[in-house]
């Protein structure tokens, strides 16, 4: 962004690393959509949270007699998907609102979709994935209670997970249809190019040209009629 510098994420000062984005909900997102973008935002913080969780309840599970390849596992979900909800469903959710950008509502809701089944399968909970949800940490119940418990944790936060996702994305797309939003706008936007970095509102009205109202003389010819004003 011209003139301004990247705030996210806020990292310490002594680090040589700087931050890759620019995000200002206040600034940037028009205020009858602010509300809907910071619970976006708050979405993918808690997923953030809850797979370090589930990094904490297969550490308890690994302790108490499961394998350590899910603890393995869990730690990568962590590194992998933190980063990644962030730049692929939070980021063009953030822009298609900033922009009304077609082709990034749907990138949203295609990768936040995705997004929804894996948090859906990670609720579930299958063996040797490296979550701990619904189904192993019921069946370790049987080996130890103290562990299950821990385990049933990330349990209850992906299926919270997966239900906010899906409320989200049926109201953005409430919206985006709302708005007249279609499929062929997305392709025009990527024909033209404009989806690699989509103009803000405020750009685009400051670039706009032209009479936005019709001419109209200085002062209006009325038809004689003859007689004077009382």
């Amino acid at each position: 962004m011209a003139g301004k510098e990247n705030n996210f994420p806020p990292l310490p000062h002594f680090l040589p690393l700087k931050p890759c984005f620019y995000q200002d909900i206040p600034d940037e997102i028009p205020i009858e959509h602010q509300v809907l973008v910071k619970r976006i935002y708050l979405l993918w913080m808690f997923y953030c949270i809850t797979l370090g969780v589930n990094l904490v309840a297969c550490l308890a599970w690994w302790i108490a007699g499961g394998s350590g390849a899910n603890f393995g596992l869990a730690f990568l979900w962590l590194l992998l998907f933190t980063p990644c909800g962030y730049m692929c469903w939070f980021r063009p959710a953030y822009k298609a609102f900033r922009a009304d950008s077609s082709f990034n509502f749907m990138a949203f809701f295609f990768i936040c979709g995705a997004q929804f089944i894996l948090a859906v399968i990670q609720a579930i909970g299958f063996s040797g994935w490296g979550v701990c949800g619904w189904l192993v940490a019921v069946g370790f119940f049987q080996v130890n209670v103290g562990a299950a418990v821990v385990m049933l944790i990330p349990a209850l936060m992906f299926t919270q997970s997966a239900v906010m996702m899906a409320v989200v994305i049926m109201r953005v797309h409430r919206i985006y249809r709302g708005a007249g939003g279609s499929f062929q706008k997305a392709q025009t936007e990527w024909n033209s190019g404009t989806w690699r970095n989509p103009p803000s509102r405020e750009a685009q009205f400051s670039n706009f040209s032209g009479n936005s109202l019709p001419e109209y003389p200085t002062v209006p010819n009325y038809p004689s009629s003859g007689s004077q004003w009382p």
